[in-house]
């Protein structure tokens, strides 16, 4: 969803009714991965049942939290082995606690191929995200705190009797969430060790994070990501915004953050252009992976290629403006030395919000195959 920044930024109207008392205390009581509630959605697509739940997840220093997500089933029998999983994770809606996708009337058409996902059988795991939803600062692009919380939706939806959701999984994600899919492959078995994960799926994943903010061609995005991310980092580790910004142009960061949702089809306020061009004004001739304290946020929230993920699937736009096509190739050739087994889906033209979408029929006939049991293919001699 990076490139809807372009040309849709405006603030979603979260009715009050919606917000929820998330307390450290009430989180502190229960194991990670434990399920706090799950509130039924009543219109739902034909042959879909979801619930709107709140679950416990840990931060990277081990601290509980409660954050929130959704689950979508098959409105059918329940298997006796307990359904597959596909825990999909999503691309960038913002940073506020307003901006997360369950509270969007917007989720079942918004998340790619949901309806095919549900139709093949599988329990869609859909998680927010900390600060999404959630009254804590969001964590954006950052590994540990994202990964886990992602593992412990799929735990969570194991108690929703309607799921009947087993312990195979895999995880798909796009842009961020191709980011946070990735993470998820690379905590599973340290974090969640019960859980079974048979294939990570990745769309126009950032992976070198300085490559990634330097690289992408799309100025006015990369102006508003950094943006996104500053906000996010100097809230989540207290970085300070001073290291880049001005105070004037630290204000507007901070109101571009607060203030703005991505959604699809919306007209960019005047306010969002005039503060988008400002930042990018202020960026100019400044590299973030140079810079202290971002450089080494940056590095160590990068995707290590090294890491021994398990099956991979990788798409990518061969045009992306947001995420450079060279270096999710870059990436991929690393993996690929590393002896991982990787399928490589190149997607012709440059549409980088859709890149899920536009590779949704190989992802799941390969996802289908990982629960299958066959031997996982790979691309590294052509990539």
């Amino acid at each position: 969803m990076f490139d809807t920044v372009r040309k849709i930024f405006r603030i979603w109207s979260v009715p009050l009714a919606l917000a929820i008392d998330l307390s450290a205390q009430a989180a502190s009581a229960q194991q990670a991965g434990t399920l706090v509630s799950a509130d039924p959605v009543v219109d739902t697509p034909p042959g879909q049942q979801a619930w709107r739940v709140r679950y416990t997840t840990t931060d990277a220093n081990g601290a509980p939290r409660v954050v929130t997500g959704m689950v979508v089933a098959p409105r059918e029998q329940i298997p006796v082995e307990g359904r597959k999983v596909i825990a999909w994770t999503h691309g960038t809606w913002g940073v506020a606690e307003r901006c997360a996708p369950s509270l969007s009337a917007n989720f079942f058409a918004a998340t790619p191929a949901l309806a095919d996902m549900v139709a093949r059988g599988y329990v869609v795991v859909a998680p927010d995200y900390p600060g999404l939803g959630s009254a804590m600062p969001h964590p954006y692009l950052i590994i540990e705190d994202t990964g886990r919380s992602v593992l412990d939706a799929v735990r969570a939806a194991r108690a929703i009797p309607g799921a009947a959701s087993g312990t195979r999984f895999a995880v798909w994600g796009e842009s961020q969430g191709g980011h946070a899919a990735l993470a998820t492959g690379a905590l599973a078995r340290r974090y969640a060790p019960e859980l079974s994960l048979v294939g990570t799926a990745a769309a126009a994943p950032p992976t070198d994070l300085r490559a990634n903010f330097s690289q992408g061609s799309d100025a006015n995005v990369r102006a508003m990501l950094t943006a996104f991310t500053t906000y996010s980092w100097s809230q989540h580790f207290g970085a300070s915004l001073s290291t880049v910004f001005k105070p004037a142009q630290r204000g507007i960061v901070t109101r571009l953050a607060q203030n703005n949702c991505i959604e699809l089809g919306a007209t960019p306020r005047l306010g969002t252009i005039l503060g988008v061009a400002s930042v990018k004004a202020a960026l100019k001739g400044k590299d973030l992976g140079r810079i202290a304290p971002w450089a080494a946020i940056m590095r160590s929230n990068s995707i290590d290629p090294r890491l021994d993920i398990g099956p991979m699937l990788i798409a990518q736009s061969v045009d992306d403006p947001i995420v450079a096509p060279s270096v999710t190739r870059a990436f991929a050739k690393r993996a690929c030395r590393e002896r991982r087994r990787l399928r490589f889906v190149s997607i012709p033209g440059g549409d980088h919000g859709n890149s899920a979408r536009n590779s949704a029929t190989e992802t799941l006939a390969w996802i289908d195959a990982r629960f299958a049991g066959t031997l996982a293919p790979s691309d590294c001699g052509s990539i």
